[in-house]
């Protein structure tokens, strides 16, 4: 064997052998067909990600497919998915537009979540070969995107929504009330003589007293309203549709059941109030910051009326 011969099957070896190695390490599941719809390589990720048994796979095949139609393990995965006409409708215009390249999300019915990719495969000549696709599972990575979400939205220590999130959600509901002429309203609360609560007990206690109130608060509420804390123990609750009686009795009803509630710390029994104040929109209000002033005006009277009583807003 020449020298140039060796070298040519050394070479052809050796890109074998990184293909197939390239294959079987990645942490993709990897297809390759060619122009007709055959498949061309393929690796065991790829089976597994969309958690189908080769024995299912029909053919005496070995557990590699090469020669064979994609037709058979592409209708097993649609099995899996949870949308498969789009799938399938997506597949079929990458196939009939070789230029182009797809890179999406593909959810399962299991729970789990596929990232795609693909990608035509083109000759020295510019003559379209096949394409290649690849498929990870970034199921854990969505769920910490998801995890990162509720915690960005929410208040780490009640679990009710954050000062941010609250915003967000008022924007939309004055914007929902003054398109259909729904009312809205909201109350703000506030634990009273809170401060003499974390001095006497300490703040872990405290903290227990914040979550018992806001758990309470849950208990009540509609599945339209929202309760937020805007910060140490103030609150706030968004009610849709509720007109300025409806929103008073329920803050009433909020402050009744907090006057009831009982927060064990040790030995002792610790005991709380809420005061609450109470307004809501009208059509000459710019924003819910207008209306959270005239509900924190009314706030502040319930506290000058001795606290653990619920006022409405004054007209300004």
């Amino acid at each position: 064997m020449s020298a140039d011969i060796h070298r040519i099957t050394t070479k052809g070896d050796f890109d074998r052998s990184l293909i197939e190695a390239i294959h079987e390490a990645s942490p993709d599941g990897i297809l390759v067909v060619d122009d007709q719809g055959m498949i061309m390589s393929h690796n065991r990720r790829l089976f597994e990600v969309f958690d189908i048994p080769l024995e299912k796979l029909p053919g005496d095949h070995g557990g590699n497919l090469a020669g064979y139609s994609e037709q058979a393990p592409l209708a097993l995965a649609m099995d899996r998915l949870e949308a498969p006409e789009a799938f399938l409708k997506r597949t079929q215009e990458l196939y009939d537009d070789p230029t182009l390249e797809d890179h999406c999300e593909l959810s399962l019915k299991d729970g789990r979540t596929l990232e795609r990719f693909s990608k035509a495969l083109w000759g020295n000549d510019n003559r379209y070969l096949g394409r290649v696709w690849f498929f990870r599972d970034i199921t854990p990575r969505k769920e910490v995107e998801r995890k990162l979400e509720v915690l960005a939205r929410r208040d780490p220590l009640t679990g009710v929504a954050n000062r941010r999130h609250f915003f967000e959600l008022s924007g939309t509901e004055v914007a929902r009330a003054r398109r259909y002429g729904t009312p809205l309203s909201l109350a703000m609360l506030d634990l009273d003589h809170f401060k003499q609560i974390n001095d006497q007990f300490g703040h872990s206690a405290g903290d227990r007293v914040l979550i018992n109130f806001c758990n309470g608060v849950a208990t009540l509420l509609r599945g339209s309203d929202v309760l937020a804390r805007l910060g140490g123990e103030e609150f706030v609750v968004l009610l849709p549709g509720s007109d300025p009686d409806g929103a008073f009795q329920l803050a009433e009803r909020l402050r009744r059941h907090a006057e009831k509630a009982i927060v064990e710390e040790g030995e002792s029994r610790i005991r709380y109030t809420v005061s609450a104040g109470v307004a809501s929109l009208t059509p000459d209000d710019a924003s819910i910051e207008t209306v959270m002033g005239r509900a924190d005006d009314a706030l502040y009277a319930a506290k000058a009326a001795g606290r653990n009583c619920t006022r409405h807003e004054v007209p300004r």
